[in-house]
């Protein structure tokens, strides 16, 4: 019996969809794809593969999981929750199919190993690697966290499992070209310098506890908190460094190391701009601030 279900997001993702459907298509699990209204393949490819497919405008990754976890009627005791540009390997299929929902009785999350790859490197170093997701949980327990604008997870209340082989491969082929990575990371750092903002007016609070030897989550959850408390504008070297010499992502090679530039300074780099114009903007009357009036800012 299968005791799990896959609900995957999808925009435009021809490219990465068969990849990943056929690599849990032996499982013979059922399928649910939530599109945010591809113009290219994918919904024809998700029908071929028998996926369940619903359209929903996307706004940000927690509203879209939000939406998923709302609409789709999941059968299975355990869900897990996959990205189009993640796929999973051989060893993580085999854990997938000798699962055992009696083994995991007072477990409701299981954390999945990740490998991220950019640009056909794997970024082995830099804090990427061990770098541990939670993608599997009991059906109507965990729930998307709308506290966030970007760095999206799921809410799960109770014990969690971590499973440290079997690893979940993501490596998003968009990235080849580096003008698509740059372009994304701009919209990104719109969400981000919003969801900042947010913060520092005391409109959003963090969700999960933060702490330093809790679960995963909650371990990014504490230094999250330590990097709000950071001045803008210096923070993104001291990250940098950080990544650099004491998570040696030096090792990574020429095109690691240009990951780790543009993800770890360049990227927070814009983000803090951006938090900066908005504050300007704001001095006048910090009331016209809040999470309802804040609008997408055009880049920089």
């Amino acid at each position: 019996m299968i005791n799990f279900s896959f609900i995957i997001l999808t925009y435009n993702e021809e490219v990465h969809l068969p990849r990943l459907l056929n690599s849990i298509n032996d499982l013979n699990a059922d399928t649910y794809i939530l599109d945010s209204g591809s113009t290219d393949k994918t919904v024809e490819i998700a029908t071929e593969f028998g996926a369940l497919i619903k359209v929903n405008p996307f706004e940000n990754h927690p509203k879209q999981w939000d939406f998923a976890l709302k609409n789709f009627e999941i059968k299975t005791p355990w869900i897990i929750a996959l990205d189009a540009d993640q796929f999973i390997s051989d060893e993580l299929y085999k854990m997938l199919e000798n699962f055992n929902n009696d083994d995991y009785r007072n477990i409701n999350s299981i954390y999945f190993n990740r490998k991220n790859y950019f640009q056909g490197k794997w970024i082995r170093f830099g804090g990427y690697y061990p770098f541990y997701l939670l993608k599997m949980f009991r059906t109507d327990i965990g729930y998307s966290d709308l506290n966030e604008n970007m760095d999206h997870r799921f809410i799960v209340p109770g014990k969690s499992a971590i499973w440290k082989e079997g690893y979940l491969i993501e490596n998003n082929l968009k990235e080849n070209d580096i003008n698509f990575w740059l372009e994304k990371h701009h919209r990104y750092s719109d969400l981000i310098a919003a969801e900042e903002v947010d913060r520092m007016l005391k409109i959003r609070n963090q969700v999960i506890k933060a702490s330093l030897f809790g679960n995963p989550d909650e371990r990014r959850a504490w230094f999250k908190k330590l990097w709000w408390k950071l001045p803008l504008g210096i923070r993104p070297y001291l990250y940098f460094t950080y990544r650099m010499i004491f998570q040696l992502g030096i090792l990574d090679g020429k095109t690691g190391i240009r990951f780790h530039y543009l993800q770890a300074l360049w990227f927070r780099l814009l983000v803090d701009k951006k938090i900066k114009s908005l504050q300007n903007k704001s001095s006048s009357n910090p009331e016209e601030i809040n999470s309802a009036s804040i609008k997408t800012i055009k880049t920089l």
